[in-house]
């Protein structure tokens, strides 16, 4: 891989009752722990919820790049995300659903971008066959 950037963060505290921040201090956080996992449910973001942002924000970028290289137009975009903490077989897993809304364009046109995106999306080709990845579409 030829490295064109690199991301630098560090969590202290107790993991997801901790503290998290980028090294430029871009992002600085205190994680708390969903009622649903157990915790307090407190002020502070967590992993799933930096995952559903970091992942929309791709697929979106991947979803400009596709159109803008076949002339086409996405402008009004949105990337609706979720991603689930669950448990399977093997313990702990996630599951990401993105809904993708392309105003003016057809269910098909929609369609068809939004699988091109899932392609080269660095996100979706890091999950792909890792953890379930749901992708609705619509055309606004």
């Amino acid at each position: 891989m030829k490295v064109m950037y690199t991301a630098e963060a560090e969590v202290t505290g107790e993991g997801r009752k901790g503290t998290g921040r980028t090294s430029d201090d871009r992002l600085n956080v205190d994680l708390s722990v969903p009622k649903g996992l157990g915790g307090d449910d407190g002020p502070g973001t967590n992993p799933e919820q930096l995952f559903a942002v970091g992942y929309a924000a791709c697929f979106h970028g991947a979803l400009k790049k596709v159109a803008r290289e076949s002339q086409d137009s996405v402008d009004g975009s949105t990337i609706d995300s979720k991603v689930s903490l669950g448990t399977d077989d093997d313990g702990l897993t996630l599951a990401v659903e993105l809904e993708v809304t392309i105003p003016g364009k057809t269910q098909e046109e929609a369609q068809r971008l939004v699988e091109a995106a899932h392609q080269v999306c660095p996100y979706s080709r890091a999950t792909r066959g890792n953890i379930e990845v749901t992708l609705t579409t619509k055309n606004g």
